[in-house]
């Protein structure tokens, strides 16, 4: 995550050092499979937001939307952005409600698909206070307090930093580790038409989980690490088959998920899980090529089962929300 710290070549209100500013953001996908709630990667698939200061009644926001969204953020009287943004600028000392804002979305990331569209803008709206205000919030900073606005930090460390990041919590506080993703990793999504309520798929989450199943996952979470940090992408095979949220999803939310799982791996992934909450499936590969053909597989078994939607190849995305100059 990046901001620029020179002021802006048009006058800004008092306490801010630009009028407007861009920010890029990229889409995230959390747990690969068994790193549950612990790992994330951020991918080349983006959101791109304006914000200007406006003449208008203070604390008022005028918002315009184009492509993901579109006609239903509009409606909603607020949005992650604006909540980060606020959020931001009270950080930096700064009353957010003395102040009108005009935002123009350009959004990329589908909403409730399991891509991380609300921590994306979340953070979004963090890295634009820093650039309006001429002081950037350090990113341990920033993820810490999108992770108070989100509930959990692990898209949010993959939207601020980029990359693969293991997340856990030290004092009470989010942080995280960052490693480059692997040259040569390529994900194949899966997007449904459907959406899915995080809060919806949390809920269908067990208070505990069988001894076994525990410990199975933190030899393949271990394994998901070794291999994003040694290039040895053979080793997701088995690092994505996850015990402790996948399964139970599955049976009480979403029955399609382990047949598409299954045309992924068949087609030749390297492992396939649930992005995030879902939605959205990704697949690995080592090849352009190879993911548009498991992509293909999914997206062919998911319409012979009635769930229509589109499939998407993404490479990962070493750099996190950046202010566009």
């Amino acid at each position: 995550m990046s901001v620029a710290t020179e002021p802006g070549s048009s006058s800004a209100p008092g306490g801010l050092v630009r009028p407007s500013v861009t920010v890029d953001t990229p889409a995230t996908t959390a747990n690969l499979g068994a790193g549950f709630d612990a790992l994330a990667l951020a991918l080349e698939l983006s959101n791109r937001t304006t914000v200007e200061v406006a003449d208008g009644p203070p604390g008022s926001v005028t918002l315009e939307v184009e492509g993901e969204g579109a006609g239903v953020l509009e409606l909603m009287g607020s949005d992650r952005f604006t909540t980060g943004l606020r959020l931001g600028l009270g950080e930096l000392g700064l009353d957010p409600a003395s102040f009108a804002f005009r935002i123009a979305m350009r959004n990329r990331i589908p909403l409730s698909r399991g891509l991380g569209s609300s921590a994306s803008a979340t953070v979004t709206g963090l890295v634009a206070a820093g650039a309006l205000a001429g002081r950037q919030i350090a990113p341990d900073r920033a993820l810490v307090l999108a992770c108070g606005a989100e509930g959990h930090a692990d898209n949010a460390a993959a939207a601020v930093y980029g990359g693969f990041v293991v997340v856990s919590h030290v004092d009470g506080d989010a942080r995280a580790v960052r490693l480059d993703p692997p040259e040569g990793l390529v994900a194949a999504l899966y997007i449904p038409d459907r959406p899915l309520s995080t809060a919806a798929m949390r809920a269908a989450l067990p208070e505990s989980v069988p001894f076994r199943d525990a410990v199975h996952n933190v030899g393949a979470a271990s394994t998901i690490v070794a291999a994003m940090a040694t290039g040895r992408l053979q080793l997701l095979a088995g690092a994505t088959e996850d015990r402790l949220h996948e399964p139970y999803r599955a049976s009480a939310v979403y029955p399609e998920l382990p047949g598409i799982i299954a045309a992924a791996r068949a087609a030749g992934a390297l492992g396939a899980a649930l992005s995030g909450a879902g939605s959205s499936v990704i697949a690995f590969t080592d090849d352009p090529e190879q993911a548009a053909l498991v992509g293909a597989a999914m997206a062919r078994w998911a319409a012979e089962h009635d769930l229509p939607g589109r499939s998407v190849v993404a490479r990962p995305r070493a750099q996190g929300a950046f202010v566009v100059e």
